[in-house]
């Protein structure tokens, strides 16, 4: 397993080019998978080997928050993928002095209590708040995640994700009035991966 620089980088540039190899030798397989959509592929990218660990949690909490609007007031996501993402989000925010709160979105109503679709200390109504996403493929789970905000009433205009997928996801967002930010797409994961290994990070 490719060893991380101790300690991480500080700049944008410098922690891409440490998250590439990353999401390639820890999140990425090649094979024939069924994925949630439906769909059958031969990539397969699961992102919480890396979005739970420390060193991958502080790069994308520093990369991620780089792509949130700066009217946003806080981060959302839509449960599990999108946890520990807005966790991290906010807490990068925190400790550069700006104020971003973390919201969960259930993937049902919560069956007990308020019976409340969101977890996290709500904004007023009108705030701006930006999605935050492991991995889009058609869109799906991030459009869920966005009608649950705006039905709160809530301006939602913008979906961070780690990964891009390219089947669909674009065009879906930008159909629902959304602009998409991918700090990487599948096809660069997918080229490193099948790099020989001399000469990899």
């Amino acid at each position: 397993m490719a060893s991380l620089p101790a300690p991480l980088p500080t700049t944008p540039a410098a922690m891409r080019a440490v998250l590439l190899p990353l999401l390639a030798e820890r999140a990425y397989r090649h094979g024939q998978f069924t994925l949630a959509s439906g769909r059958t592929s031969n990539h397969y990218v699961n992102c919480k080997p890396v979005s739970l660990s420390g060193p991958g949690l502080a790069l994308l909490g520093a990369l991620m928050l780089e792509e949130v609007e700066a009217e946003a007031v806080a981060v959302a996501g839509l449960t599990l993928g999108a946890d520990p993402l807005v966790s991290a989000v906010a807490l990068q925010a925190a400790l550069a002095g700006r104020a971003l709160d973390a919201l969960i979105v259930r993937k049902e109503a919560k069956g007990h209590g308020t019976g409340a679709w969101l977890e996290g200390p709500l904004p007023p109504a009108g705030s701006v708040i930006t999605v935050l996403e492991d991995v889009v493929t058609t869109g799906g789970s991030s459009l869920k995640a966005v009608h649950q905000l705006r039905e709160a009433g809530y301006v939602v205009q913008r979906v961070v994700t780690i990964v891009d997928r390219q089947e669909g996801g674009l065009e879906a967002m930008t159909a629902a009035g959304l602009e998409l930010r991918s700090l990487v797409l599948l096809d660069a994961i997918a080229a490193l991966a099948a790099a020989p290994l001399v000469g990899r990070p």
